[in-house]
């Protein structure tokens, strides 16, 4: 079945344009129905309407009341009828407005192998620690941050004289294609937390 879903982003989108590729293409039986950014100058506010896709931008002002901007981002999405709320690269913390109104259907991207380096800086976090392997997960958000139930990781192993840069760009090239496949699953209906807030993935 095609899931509907909203997109939310702060920056260049690219998440966001390889989940527009996908479905593009066929391989993602999705439709995003509303992008929103909590910036005005987001690049990936042009790739969404390159795409043709409605946009919703919120501005500082607005956001000076976290909660009220929920309120109104939680309004607009459930007036488009969204099953998902896809977080791709949105550096705000989603607040009980819009977790309430999808429980267990706010998803989000975080570039490191949670529970290790949660926060805004996991790439950089990860590389200081000289780690030999990192990674990738999307997990549900809940009131805790960077930890809700985990629907996926995909790892990384950490190249001997990588700069943090060669890091960043090899964890991007896993989001971008990680991040569709779950959205997948989800269209397909396979995902599923169970009381103890782990997630059960139906086979394929």
């Amino acid at each position: 079945m095609s899931v509907k879903i909203g997109v939310l982003i702060s920056g260049s989108g690219t998440n966001l344009q390889a989940i527009i590729d996908r479905i593009a293409d066929g391989s993602l039986d999705a439709s995003i129905e509303l992008v929103v950014s909590s910036r005005p100058s987001a690049f990936g506010l042009k790739r969404a309407e390159a795409a043709g896709l409605q946009t919703l931008t919120l501005s500082k002002e607005i956001y000076a009341d976290p909660e009220n901007a929920d309120e109104i981002i939680a309004a607009e999405l459930t007036r488009r009828g969204v099953d998902y709320v896809i977080m791709a690269g949105y550096m705000r913390k989603v607040n009980d407005p819009i977790l309430a109104a999808f429980p267990n259907r706010v998803v989000n991207l975080h570039p490191a192998l949670l529970p290790s380096f949660p926060g805004a800086h996991a790439i950089d976090d990860a590389y200081a620690r000289g780690v030999k392997v990192t990674g990738v997960t999307v997990h549900f958000a809940n009131a805790d941050y960077d930890a809700g139930p985990i629907i996926a990781q995909r790892a990384l192993a950490v190249e001997e004289g990588w700069t943090v840069d060669e890091l960043e760009e090899h964890i991007h090239e896993i989001e971008h294609e990680l991040y569709p496949e779950v959205v997948g699953m989800l269209a397909a209906g396979r995902v599923h937390v169970r009381e103890d807030l782990t997630v059960a993935i139906d086979p394929a």
